[in-house]
């Protein structure tokens, strides 16, 4: 079964290390909600941008099939009603209800993926 929720924080992780200098931050708060701010429509993690993930209908529908779950607690916290619901799978728009799950998780793999971090942000933050 495909785990959104790690998934989504190890893209988290990565962006952090490539794409983000610490010490540009003065504090976990800060970056926290630039994060939020700035990955919501990142394609690397959450596809948003472009409404693709994956880029594969596929690997979207295998994602989505083992986590409706998830879907439905994504819809419920967007306000997606079951008829835009009921397109999306008569359409079998895959990405789309892929990247809606991803961007629900979003707020809680940045959180957690800070938790995982807090030596090194708290390394950064000192140093200021």
């Amino acid at each position: 079964m495909y785990d959104y929720l790690e998934a989504v924080k190890e893209d988290v992780v990565d962006f952090i290390k490539c794409d983000i200098d610490l010490k540009d931050f003065a504090e976990r708060e800060e970056l926290e909600e630039h994060l939020n701010d700035e990955l919501f429509n990142c394609d690397r993690v959450t596809g948003n941008a472009s409404g693709s993930y994956t880029f594969s209908r596929a690997q979207a529908q295998e994602y989505v099939v083992d986590n409706i779950e998830l879907l439905e607690e994504a819809c419920d916290e967007f306000g997606t009603d079951a008829e835009t619901v009921g397109k999306w799978f008569l359409s079998e728009d895959w990405e789309r209800m892929d990247v809606t799950i991803r961007c629900y998780l979003l707020s809680q793999a940045i959180s957690e993926a800070l938790d995982d971090m807090a030596d090194e942000l708290e390394e950064a933050f000192d140093e200021e």
